[in-house]
């Protein structure tokens, strides 16, 4: 975040001075002021979003629950809202548990994530937007992931379900109106084979982040017939992202997204 920012925010406040002052000693590199421990057992980064612009999101698989529901309470708390991966029902039975009244949930069983925010609390808008493709249904929750945590960073998104290479004439008419709508970035995700991210690739002039999904069986199963595939990928401009990772996958497109923002936004200017 720069120093024109942190000011704004001030100004309309969004920021309170105490948070402004860390984000100011962030610029001295003083970075121990950023962290919160949490009982011995975790150091919350709370201004990650600010340095970055990725969220911390917090994994709740191989956690115990209560762990997990109060890392979520804490950093939610600081930070204004947090994210919940990979959550089961006891993490979510956890966390309404220790809800404190400022807080509220958010719950997408599709995509296996929780989001606990304060009351009120909306994520700041760019002008960024990105395209996200599942080639089968089955492909929705990784699909799901890229969604939320690249919403969560700020950018508009434009989905399309169940559009994979079995039938791909149910493609090209969503795929135009991404294109139509001037995406910055899309994620094809993708089981089986993992082909839709090469040929969407050859469509189109634009980053295509390709995930393999853990859809499959056989000697390819798991997901890694699909990893393979898009390793392989003939079409340039296909980056490939881990097995089920739809995380980094939205991550990676926002980032594209909101550096293109920043861009436009200086070309506007004529800087």
């Amino acid at each position: 975040m720069q120093l024109k920012e942190i000011l704004e925010k001030i100004a309309c406040k969004e920021l309170s001075i105490e948070e402004a002052e860390k984000l100011l000693q962030l610029k001295g590199d003083l970075i121990s002021t950023a962290i919160e421990e949490v009982n011995d057992i975790a150091k919350l980064d709370l201004y990650r979003q600010a340095r970055t612009g990725i969220p911390e999101v917090i994994l709740a698989e191989e956690k115990r629950p209560e762990d997990a529901a109060l890392l979520a309470v804490k950093m939610a708390s600081k930070s204004g809202y947090t994210i919940l991966s990979r959550i089961s029902d006891k993490v979510i039975d956890e966390v309404k548990t220790i809800l404190p009244d400022s807080l509220e949930l958010e719950i997408n069983e599709r995509a296996r994530m929780l989001i606990v925010k304060k009351k009120g609390y909306e994520y700041k808008k760019v002008p960024g937007k990105i395209g996200i493709f599942a080639a089968g249904t089955s492909d929705i929750p990784v699909a799901e992931e890229s969604r939320i945590i690249a919403e969560a960073m700020g950018v508009s998104t434009y989905t399309a379900y169940d559009v994979g290479i079995a039938g791909l004439h149910r493609l090209l008419p969503h795929l135009k109106t991404m294109l139509d709508e001037d995406v910055d970035a899309l994620v094809v995700v993708a089981g089986m084979e993992g082909a839709l991210p090469s040929v969407v690739a050859g469509l189109v002039d634009i980053p295509v982040v390709g995930v393999p999904s853990p859809v499959g069986y056989g000697l390819g199963g798991k997901g890694l017939a699909a990893l393979n595939s898009m390793l392989q990928s003939c079409a340039p401009g296909v980056m490939v992202v881990n097995i089920d990772n739809g995380i980094g996958a939205g991550t990676a497109a926002a980032l594209i997204a909101l550096k293109v923002a920043k861009a436009r936004e200086k070309f506007n200017q004529g800087i």
